[in-house]
């Protein structure tokens, strides 16, 4: 049984072992051979080349997160056409009017989103 256990599982056993001693020696060796003479620049926030004006931990306009969330959304929604488009001689009919059925109601979502002004920077 053990002989079954390792006949299966021993290249796996061996590269993990192999990848771990890699990844240790690694670190060992950045940490070993990295210059330990950081100046004050290097050491000091980075903020656009700017110094700091207020708190880090300042209040965001809602607008910057409404951005991010709808740009993930549309984002995603549009990776859905690339397997689609692939596969759209195998799927069918039934595949093309699915996917119009998607692609109608993302038009519609964005049309709300753009007549409510989500869209819009004041």
């Amino acid at each position: 049984m053990y002989i079954d256990f390792l006949n299966n599982y021993l290249t796996i056993i061996i590269f993990l072992g192999i990848s771990l001693v890699l990844s240790i020696g690694f670190i060992v060796l950045n940490l070993l051979a990295s210059p330990k003479n950081p100046d004050p620049e290097k050491l000091s926030a980075y903020e656009c080349g700017f110094e700091p004006f207020n708190d880090s931990r300042m209040e965001f306009d809602i607008r910057f997160y409404l951005v991010a969330i709808l740009f993930i959304i549309f984002d995603l929604e549009i990776a859905f056409l690339f397997p689609w488009a692939i596969t759209l001689g195998n799927i069918g009919i039934f595949g093309f009017v699915s996917m119009m059925i998607f692609l109608s109601i993302l038009t519609v979502g964005f049309i709300y989103e753009w007549k409510k002004g989500a869209l819009d920077w004041e």
